[in-house]
């Protein structure tokens, strides 16, 4: 089979397109031939070496495929079904091994390709505004790169939920892709624009939460945008790691919380995986949830669309095609 593989931590360059052997199921895991893998920030966390890994390993954390082949022992999923995955490795791949007790049946009607774009975005944004910080009607919060991949998922939730959302965005074109998402008013990250339009929306009582996957450049601005009590969200360090900083800062800004969450903390056991992953999906399937794919670029491009996450220039998912010629 084809996959892509990284030998050593690094930049774009080191994810190469090789062959390896089709793998073989044991017990309690699942074959799957894949259809798309999802691209996605913590992809370049581990690439880089940030997030450590055993050499070499084929990346991707996300995809979505059909089962071809099962081990002994496993009756969460058979062959033929269709399956959405999210926070499992070595899905830049044509064919993936997978523990079947973390695999989502994709719902009839929703494709393959859609379900492999959602999952772990669109599970991350729910945990965020359901579990974080729920939101309720009449809040308004803040949503930090609102034209990225959570960013627009989020948006969407928050405003199913009886929110309104302020986005950031660093272009026009992303600007416009926030507002058909559902933000509210979309600013840039001049120093003082979001405090601004928090103030307008809020009467200067400030943002109920802050949701930011930016991190560093962005978080002393999220904590000013907070009313007091607010939730401040770092779920994402796309732009630095926050400094440490002095936790009497939260105390005289009014007892603001801050928090570091993570989504393997929110799909703990199959039961949550299943809630979350099948309510995400359904919400995409019945059209309550817009899923908008940038970028769709063939697997052996794995390198060019890393490198287009990390200059920013992308808008909404990117998702690796992986379907092998020869099934």
């Amino acid at each position: 089979m084809k996959a892509i593989q990284a030998g050593r931590a690094g930049g774009p360059e080191v994810l190469e397109l090789v062959d390896l052997p089709r793998p073989t199921p044991r017990a309690g895991e699942a074959l799957v031939r894949l259809a798309a893998a999802g691209v996605n920030y913590i992809d370049v966390y581990i690439r880089s070496g940030l997030y450590p890994r055993e050499l070499p390993y084929v990346p991707g954390q996300e995809g979505a495929g059909t089962v071809v082949e099962v081990g002994p022992g496993v009756h969460e999923v058979a062959v033929g079904d269709v399956v959405a995955w999210a926070n499992l490795p070595g899905s830049y791949a044509e064919y993936a091994l997978l523990s079947a007790d973390r695999l989502v049946p994709v719902p009839d009607g929703l494709d393959a390709e859609t379900a492999a774009a959602t999952l772990l975005q669109g599970m991350t944004a729910h945990y965020l505004c359901h579990d974080t910080y729920p939101v309720r009607e009449g809040d308004t919060v803040v949503v930090h790169a609102a034209a990225g991949g959570v960013g627009m998922l989020l948006t969407q939730l928050v405003r199913l939920r009886g929110g309104t959302v302020i986005g950031t965005a660093s272009t026009e074109a992303k600007a416009e892709a926030a507002r058909a998402a559902g933000a509210d008013e979309v600013v840039d990250y001049r120093p003082g624009a979001l405090l601004d339009a928090v103030r307008r929306h809020t009467g200067a009582l400030g943002a109920a939460a802050v949701f930011d996957g930016i991190g560093g450049p962005t978080f002393d601005e999220s904590l000013a945008s907070l009313r007091p009590r607010g939730v401040l969200a770092v779920y994402g360090q796309s732009g630095g790691p926050v400094p440490p900083f002095d936790l009497q800062r939260l105390n005289a800004a009014g007892s603001l919380y801050v928090t570091r969450p993570n989504l393997g903390h929110h799909i703990q056991d199959r039961a949550e995986l299943l809630r979350r992953g099948t309510a995400v999906l359904r919400l995409v399937r019945d059209g309550r949830l817009h899923v908008r794919i940038g970028r769709r670029l063939p697997l052996s491009d794995a390198a060019a669309a890393h490198t287009a996450l990390e200059a920013r220039t992308t808008i909404a998912k990117t998702v690796l095609v992986c379907s092998p010629a020869n099934p």
